[in-house]
């Protein structure tokens, strides 16, 4: 039966590597049932009661590893399979696993490669010590459009599609997915996958379907490569470039690696989460939101190098490397989600109760920015309103307390303003 539901899954189109995750987990739970339930002889042995050994021993022996929902999904997925075809009758309905029998999920760590180790994985040097032309060729696809080796080494050998303004594309089919997919690409990569086509002509003058037919046992060049000789070549071409982190230590680095890094680099260079999900082609938003998490640096650059004044119109300064910088941080991400007001972000612990009643122009704990300027300038005006009403009707007390929020407002338009015409100057010089 476990071999029926792999030969199944290969002809959907899954990759090998997922199609052999099922087969592990499948003979995980025979393993299981050998040493510790060894009446169960088939299908219609299995029970609740199983089920729920079966959970107990992953447990205590992969707690806290991915390897732990993976058992349990894949045996989950062939059981529900087994139904959906009629392939074993016997099967009791009650042979499930619920989803408060997976563990919980913990938060993913980034896996992107660091900028030191890109640097030397994309260095025109160690690119040349690839020994293959489509090895280096596969290994510029995937830190270029991140797209994962399976898509990339069946690949179509006409991949490039231009757009209306000649701008190249790389058409590719999402495996994963079961569509077909589109990524940018410049001008550089696309006149490799030219190269490569050329190079295809002259092995194969009849043609070949695929960017990447297998080299050996393929006469009519139908076969793609396989990923399995790619990531040994990879392994490979590590070690000839000596390629070390930050420590010194030598790197691990896999196809999917280039995916991690694509979508984290995109994000911490301030692009759209929705443009780099349909740049991955991903299905939804919640794996794309993973390499969101890792922007926080991208936001704060941005947060430190604004200009950000208080009610007296002083620029606010903090050393971007002490601990205040790393504090204030902190509680400006929590002012911007629960305590943004229309002209600015109020710097009180979210703990404190404000003693203010306006709008926080008297409160010293105000800080904002030049982006700011418009709901200045029109709370400004409101404010000359209420003052001049208050003098024609003799109310004393209301001109003193808006007096005060018309001066803290002049002096933060001056001071914004200035600012703001200072980095104008030098785009008009340009």
């Amino acid at each position: 039966m476990a071999k029926r539901w792999a030969r199944w899954r290969l002809a959907t189109g899954l990759g090998v590597i997922s199609v052999s995750s099922g087969t592990r987990a499948i003979t995980h739970f025979g393993q299981f049932l050998e040493d510790a339930a060894p009446s169960v002889q088939g299908m219609a042995d299995l029970n609740r009661e199983v089920l729920e050994r079966y959970l107990a021993h992953l447990h205590a022996q992969f707690s806290g590893r991915v390897k732990h929902r993976m058992l349990i999904g894949q045996l989950n997925l062939f059981f529900t399979t087994i139904r959906q075809h009629g392939w074993d009758d016997s099967l009791p309905s009650a042979v499930m696993f619920y989803s408060e029998d997976f563990p919980k999920e913990a938060t993913r760590q980034p896996r992107a490669l660091s900028e030191t180790v890109m640097a030397q994985l994309e260095n025109p040097d160690n690119l040349a010590k690839w020994n293959n032309p489509s090895h280096k060729l596969i290994t510029q696809i995937l830190m270029g459009c991140g797209l994962r080796i399976t898509d990339t080494v069946r690949l179509p050998t006409d991949c490039i599609v231009y757009d209306g303004e000649g701008a190249p594309y790389l058409r590719y089919l999402n495996h994963k997915m079961k569509r077909e997919a589109l990524v940018p690409i410049d001008a550089d990569l696309a006149d490799a996958i030219t190269a490569q086509r050329r190079r295809l002509h002259e092995d194969w003058p009849g043609g070949t379907p695929v960017l990447f037919p297998r080299a050996t046992q393929n006469d009519d060049g139908q076969e793609p490569l396989g990923d399995g000789i790619y990531r040994k070549a990879l392994h490979r071409w590590l070690k000839r470039c000596d390629v070390r982190d930050e420590h010194g230590q030598p790197v691990r680095v896999v196809p999917h690696s280039f995916r991690h890094t694509l979508g984290t680099r995109l994000i911490n260079r301030d692009v759209p989460q929705e443009v780099v999900r349909r740049i991955l082609d991903h299905d939804s938003h919640v794996m794309t939101a993973h390499y969101a998490r890792l922007s926080d640096t991208t936001i704060r650059r941005h947060w430190e190098a604004a200009r950000k004044v208080n009610i007296k119109g002083e620029t606010v300064t903090l050393d971007p490397d002490g601990p205040l910088a790393e504090a204030a941080w902190a509680k400006q991400r929590v002012g911007r989600a629960t305590q943004a007001l229309p002209n600015g972000f109020c710097g009180l612990p979210v703990q404190k109760s404000c003693p203010h009643a306006n709008a926080c122009l008297s409160c010293p704990m105000f800080i904002t920015t030049s982006e700011f300027l418009p709901e200045h300038r029109q709370h400004r005006q409101q404010v000359v309103q209420i003052i001049t009403a208050a003098e024609a009707r003799g109310q004393q007390r209301l001109i003193e307390m808006n007096q005060q929020v018309l001066g803290n407002l002049d002096q933060i338009i001056t001071t914004l303003q200035r600012d703001q015409d200072g980095e104008a100057a030098p785009d008009a010089c340009r």
